[in-house]
This record gives C-alpha cells, structure tokens and sequence, in this order.
C-alpha cells in the first residue's frame, strides 16, 4: 500500500520505517528541512537500537523516502498517518493539538479519492471527531475516513514492540477502512497480532488508559519501596512476591526515582484534565502526577542526607541522564529534577550517560561532562546511579575507591546488592531496602524521602 506519514519524531519515524520493512511504499513527511536533509544522508536523529539498519536497507529499496512536500505525497496515497507532536500546552497541562488539526487542514486539500486518514499521535478523547469536522470544513469533496491507531511503542524496543505488538488497536466509523487498515497490517498475521477494531473514542481512550494505569503501577510500588526502608523490608522481594500473581504481573514493578519520558508524564497530565473538563475526576490519576512531581526531588535529599545532610562544596557524579536506558530521550528524566535539587543545595555536578549528553547539555546548566564513569567520579563524594543503562551493571568498584574521594554509591535503580559493593570499602545505599550504617548494622534513622 501507498503510506504517507506525517512527522518524522519519533513515532513517524519508527512506524514509516517498519511499515516499508513490511513491504509497504513509504513517503515520510516533516517541515524540518534539516532533519529531512540528514535522513536523506542516513543520519538518524533520534538513537533507537537497531533503527538505523533498517532505514538504510528501506531506502536501498526505494520502499521509504523522506521530503518536506506534503501535498507531492497526497495525492497516491492510499493511507496517511498524522505522527506530529502533541506535547502538553503550556498554562494548562491540555495536551497541544495544534500540529494534529494543522496536519488535517493541509491533507484534506491534498488527497484524491477515496483516502483513509490515521491518527497515531496520542490524543485526547474526540479528537478523531475534530479531525473529521476541520477537514470536511476544509474540503467538502474529498472522500475520507479517519481512523484512531494510537502507538504502543517503548523506547529502546521500539521495533521489537513493532513486529511483535501486544495489541493493535484500530478505531474507526467507517466500514470502508476496516479493510484498509487490515491491509496495513496484514504483514503481521503471521504473529498472530490481536487486531483490535473499536470506535474512535474508545481507541483514543485506551491509548491514555493504558499509559495512565502503567504509571500508577510504578508510583505504587515506589510509595510500597519508601514504606520497606522504613520498616526493614525489601522492596525487590516484594515486588517478586505480588508479581507472581497473574494478576498483577512482574513488569513496571521496579522502584526508582519515578517515572519521565515523553508519554507518561504528558498522557497522565493530559488524561487529568479530560477527565475533568467532562466531569469525571480521576482522583488515582491525580494523585499518581503529584506524587510522581515529588518524588524526583525527594531523590535528591536522599543523596544530600548520605552525604551527610550538605552537599554544598562537594562533588555529585551522575551516572545516566535519559530517563530509561537505550534512549537519548531527555524528556522529563528524573535526573533533570536531581539536578537541578543538588545545584540548589550547592553541589558541583559531574554527569555521564552513554547517549544524552548533547540532549542533557541543552537542558541543564552547571553541569559537568564526561567520557566515562570513572572520568566524572574522580575526587567525588558521592555515585549516583540514576538511569539502569547495562554500562552501568559491572562496574570496577576497586578503581572507583582509588580515586574517588568519599567512596559512596546511591543506587536510585537497585542495580546492585549491598555486599557486592562494600567489599571494596563503598557506603551503599538504595531503593525499598533494609538501610544499614557503615557496620551493616540497622540504622537508627532513614534518611529523607
């Protein structure tokens, strides 16, 4: 089929390029030249594992072309999807549909015959019905549909999670695009992937309730991991022993220093007022986006009070800036908040990940960069694990205690075990875990959280 997705973020990037390794001709639409100009000179703008391949392979091929011309694209397209940005507006928390109802304005006067029109952005309920309206206003010729498709893609997995999904979730009035849809991703049927055909409204629904109720999942085991520490339970066992429930599941049950990225903060926040501006307040929600706001910072008084309750004057070193491994994606991170808390309190910051650097350098002042874990944690006081990235799981503690100046790790991610470190001379303290002085014995009192 004849593809033409519009963004090349992120989302449209992924999608366009696996839709052509599905064997589709894809065109990839974005106003920014420069970002168009380095995919044509196979430079990929976002670092996802794997994706760089399998646009050099679509390309050779001729199945996936970029350009910044929308309307050349139209025209033969059988399906266009809108993959543009929808961040959280500013003032309200309202997510920002500006480029989704701009993209429909320009697609309704392009396309010729009959064209199915896809939203993949995440959106707020009724949006679909919005889209409908404009470019019916716009072109009360043309002979469209517009179909919900929201993504369900992780990132650091985005293609695994796009040959492999969970669900598709399709939502659509009208019969026609049923059949066109199925067509799309017919490639599929062989994993048996569980295509889902619902209504528009409940489609956009599920992409926010999905997102909403994973979030919820991480700040409840983080509060269950503030109540191990203070009663001498171990939040890893814990969460071990209600996962095995099939219930519950194991996944997103893993204690850190919240949650950030470029979904859950803005769909929980975006979920937030839809359910209020329609009347239905959804307290769990609510609570989970403040809870979550707080919780970042409250890592950083962690950190100040196992360096002894002042960092002013002393060296931080920061080990992950992305706010999950396999990503430069800096959006909301819990190390921003980190950060920034430790520079108010007066520490010098000294910062290391293996792919955000330059994305962290545009976000944060006063920081300090290195090449390695062990260039920025020379003459430290303290080691912040913050972002899981497996660079981090074999570390040479021996190496770090010779140069650093207090041996001290704060393990935000429980990457590892207290004996493992504290034979090399380490305080060691973590997430949800029984906390111990020096001696290993239990300490008389927990540190602020």
């Amino acid at each position: 089929m004849r593809i033409t997705m519009i963004g090349s973020g992120y989302v449209g990037l992924v999608s366009g390029t696996c839709f052509a390794d599905f064997g589709h001709q894809v065109v990839c639409v974005d106003k920014d030249q420069r970002k168009i100009d380095a995919l044509e000179r196979g430079e990929i703008p976002i670092f996802e594992p794997g994706l760089d391949a399998i646009v050099a392979e679509n390309r050779k091929t001729g199945r996936l072309t970029f350009t910044t011309e929308l309307n050349e694209s139209l025209a033969d397209a059988d399906v266009v999807f809108i993959a543009v940005g929808t961040p959280s507006r500013r003032g309200d928390g309202h997510a920002d549909l500006s480029y989704v109802y701009a993209a429909a304005r320009e697609i309704a006067m392009g396309v010729k015959g009959f064209t199915v029109v896809v939203t993949k952005s995440t959106v707020p309920v009724g949006t679909g019905d919005e889209i409908e309206r404009i470019m019916r206003e716009a072109n009360p010729s043309a002979d469209i549909a517009v179909v919900s498709n929201p993504e369900f893609l992780r990132e650091g997995a985005a293609i695994e999670d796009f040959r492999h999904p969970d669900r598709i979730v399709v939502g659509l009035s009208d019969e026609r695009a049923r059949e066109v849809m199925t067509e799309v991703y017919r490639p599929l049927y062989l994993n048996k992937s569980p295509l889902q055909f619902t209504t528009r409204r409940t489609s956009e629904l599920i992409k926010y309730a999905g997102n909403a109720f994973l979030a919820m999942k991480i700040t409840f085991i983080n509060e269950i991991a503030d109540l191990c520490e203070n009663v001498g339970a171990d939040v890893q066992e814990v969460a071990r022993g209600i996962g095995l429930d099939n219930r519950i599941g194991a996944k997103f049950l893993h204690a850190g220093p919240g949650y950030g990225g470029s979904c859950f903060p803005k769909d929980t926040l975006a979920l937030v007022k839809t359910a209020q501006d329609h009347g239905s307040p959804m307290r769990l929600i609510e609570t989970t986006v403040a809870i979550n706001d707080t919780r970042k910072r409250a890592m950083a008084r962690k950190v100040i009070t196992a360096c002894g309750g002042d960092v002013r004057g002393k060296t931080v070193a920061i080990l992950g800036l992305t706010f999950k491994p396999n990503t430069d994606d800096m959006r909301d991170a819990p190390s921003i908040s980190i950060i920034q808390a430790l520079r108010d309190a007066g520490a010098n910051v000294t910062a290391y990940d293996p792919e955000g650097i330059e994305n962290a350098k545009t976000m944060l002042e006063g920081v300090s960069y290195g090449t390695s874990p062990y260039d920025i944690s020379e003459n430290a006081d303290a080691l912040v694990i913050v972002t899981e990235w497996n660079a981090f799981r074999a570390l040479d503690f021996k190496r770090l205690a010779a140069t650093m100046k207090t041996p001290l790790l704060v393990d935000l991610r429980n990457v590892y075990r207290r004996d493992e470190v504290r034979q090399y001379g380490f305080r060691y303290l973590s997430i949800g875990r029984p906390l111990e002085d020096d001696l290993g014995t239990p300490a008389a009192e927990t540190p602020a959280n």
